[in-house]
């Protein structure tokens, strides 16, 4: 026990056991320098008699046997020797100070055989023995200064204390993704596989600019399920950096499709290679809330601080206002007219025309009614408050490349039509993104609705840059897609990115709905929700204490982040963190990775050197677009007309008449 009196007891047999080494040291003196202690007449009767019977004992029957003993004992007391420790001491240091001295000690006899006077002999000897006895004590000591325990500092960053088991097997179905992968495992780099068996619970790829979303995530999506046959929306934020791909991909895997879907692309910066679609198709608004979805669609995308401020009136009353026009439109001629672009031409007509034409159609006539009352009790200020803001929004969109574009009907957004699947890849243009962003939002809106159906083929969303375009009920469409067979696929720089262009609340409810998650390189507030997402494993912990008699150490296991915040916002480009969902036919148990994804860089810049340019959809000079631009004004002008004209015509109808 380490209690007061057993130190004391320690000291006493260690200060015996040393002093015994002495006494023996000096005994050796003694009897082999015995002739110069004679002329320095050091001895004495009593004396010899004792060296005498020492002698009788065997102790020097040798030269070397007495100091060998001496050594002993000198070793024995500094077995419980308990120095003042100390960190800067190494076994190096010790051994040099005990080296020296057993050399000393060992060979100082060979002074004996020197032709000096015995007196000057026998005082060099005894001095050398001395020196290296000193030297032996000393590095004795030092060693029982040395801290024994030392940490490993070269996993300075505790990188293999964190690393974790990760899914090797290959997991494949007809929906799969699987990405090759490598990972470190306590001081081994294993191979691996991100087996997202089942998208429809929702990818989102989270990364920072550089990171490698795209190169390693995205395209392996778009190739690996357009060879499974899945028909395909991809949004592409930097035309045709995706759509290349997915026009290769769409070649080479013809033969995989039952029914060979259709490619489609839309894109407003080269209209000779864009189809022509109109978002507002009259066969696919059934009833006056999809015209109400369209225009809050439409208006939240033109308009993106709207998103937070959805519910107040002077936000609810231009989307009103929206929705009557587009319900109108679908009703009128049986949706002849139905498209954004006379859309946009009728909302500018004069307010006495313009009301006097909508009450003509009574589902849109309660819309309608608060804006007649203000108009006719000259509360203009209010008026133009509620119209104003969404006539000055839409008057962006009017270009006649955009009207063009939106006017046409090579093709409908049902993409997951089993006799007739589509891929469609519309471009986006970041120096136009407000502009071109609402449009596409539009587009995406129908057809998230449309393809959102029981009984249909399977399809896969991409969306590259998400928050640059304004989905409503993005959640809806990841929680019940699952069912329809509608994979989705989310790419977001940074989750303060989504949260500002959509708002805290839908920003989190999006964030933590999607089943599978792919992360590149985060920080801040994203990196943090990541880590805690990610769990915790049990890590070894150590820890140590040095006093001045002892040194303390304390191990221990204790669960700590599995993939710390730190760690997510260094990762290199390709190297990825993530957490995949399963289904109950195919359990993984590993769902958490963090690992580096393999590509096979030569091969892809190989078949990306062989790719073929998206071709050429139809030859345009500026007056067809000109033309066709005069020629929507002109039939709103028409149709505003005809309807004037009906209804001043027909007595029953003359109460419709607006006049101020």
């Amino acid at each position: 026990m380490n209690t007061g009196e057993n130190e004391q007891g320690l000291r006493k047999i260690i200060d015996m056991t040393r002093l015994i080494s002495i006494v023996l040291l000096a005994l050796h003196f003694y009897y082999y320098c015995y002739s110069a202690f004679a002329k320095w007449q050091l001895t004495a009767t009593i004396s010899d008699r004792l060296l005498t019977n020492i002698r009788n004992t065997g102790l020097f029957n040798n030269f070397n046997v007495s100091k060998l003993i001496s050594l002993g004992f000198l070793i024995i007391s500094l077995f419980g020797a308990r120095g003042k420790k100390d960190e800067k001491l190494n076994y190096k240091t010790a051994f040099a100070y005990i080296i020296t001295g057993l050399a000393i000690f060992f060979c100082s006899f060979l002074i004996l055989y020197s032709k000096f006077a015995i007196e000057t002999i026998a005082i060099v000897y005894m001095s050398l023995c001395t020196i290296g006895f000193i030297l032996i004590l000393t590095g004795g000591t030092l060693l029982s200064r040395v801290i024994q325990t030392k940490f490993n500092n070269k996993d300075i960053f505790n990188k293999e204390n964190e690393s974790f088991p990760q899914e090797e097997r290959l997991l494949q179905n007809e929906f799969s993704i699987n990405l090759p992968a490598k990972y470190h495992l306590k001081n081994k780099v294993r191979k691996s596989w991100i087996n997202i068996i089942n998208p429809f619970r929702a990818l989102l790829v989270l990364g920072s600019p550089g990171s490698g979303k795209s190169y390693f995530v995205i395209r392996h999506v778009i190739t690996q399920h357009i060879s499974k046959g899945f028909a395909m929306f991809v949004y592409d934020f930097k035309y045709d950096d995706l759509s290349r791909i997915v026009y290769n991909t769409w070649l080479k895997y013809k033969p995989n499709y039952p029914v060979v879907p259709k490619f489609y692309v839309i894109n407003f910066e080269d209209l000779s290679c864009s189809h022509r679609c109109n978002p507002l198709d009259h066969t696919t608004m059934t009833d006056i809330t999809d015209a109400a979805e369209a225009a809050r669609t439409i208006l939240m995308g033109l308009n993106r601080e709207w998103i937070k401020r959805q519910g107040d009136f002077f936000v609810e009353s231009p989307i009103n206002f929206l929705t009557a026009i587009i319900w109108f439109l679908r009703k009128f001629r049986d949706g002849e007219f139905c498209t954004l672009p006379h859309v946009i031409e009728l909302m500018q007509t004069e307010y006495d025309n313009l009301f006097t034409v909508l009450r003509t159609e009574k589902e849109v006539e309660v819309l309608i009614n608060p804006f007649i009352t203000a108009y006719l009790n000259d509360a203009m200020e209010q008026l133009e408050g509620q119209i104003a803001s969404a006539k000055i929004a839409m008057a962006r969109l009017s270009s006649p490349q955009l009207y063009y574009v939106l006017s046409g009907n090579d093709f409908t957004l049902d993409i997951n039509n089993p006799k007739e699947p589509k891929i469609i890849c519309m471009g986006n243009n970041p120096q136009k993104i407000q502009i071109y962003g609402a449009v596409l939002s539009l587009y995406i809106s129908r057809l998230v609705k449309i393809v959102n159906k029981k009984g249909k083929q399977k399809s896969s969303l991409i969306f590259d840059e998400f928050p640059t375009i304004y989905l409503n009920n993005m959640d809806s469409l990841i929680a019940t897609a699952r069912s329809n067979k509608v994979a989705t696929t989310l790419a977001v720089q940074d989750f303060s990115q989504l949260r500002k262009d959509y708002g805290k609340e839908q920003a989190d409810v999006i964030m933590n709905i999607c089943g599978n998650i792919i992360s590149g390189q985060v920080t801040g507030d994203t990196a943090k929700q990541l880590s805690e997402r990610f769990g915790k494993i049990m890590q070894d912990r150590a820890s140590y204490s040095v006093n001045r008699t002892d040194t303390s150490v304390s191990h221990s296991k204790q669960l700590e982040t599995a993939i710390p915040p730190s760690k997510i916002s260094a990762l290199s480009s390709g190297d990825f963190v993530g957490m995949v969902a399963d289904d109950p036919d195919q359990k993984i148990e590993l769902k958490t990775f963090h690992s580096s994804i393999l590509n096979d860089h030569a091969a892809l810049k190989a078949e990306q050197e062989t790719y073929k340019e998206i071709p050429v959809v139809r030859k345009l000079d500026n007056s067809i677009i000109q033309r066709n631009y005069l020629q929507i004004k002109q039939e709103v002008q028409d149709l505003v007309q005809a309807e004037i004209e009906r209804v001043l015509g027909e007595p029953g109808l003359q109460h419709l008449v607006i006049k101020k």
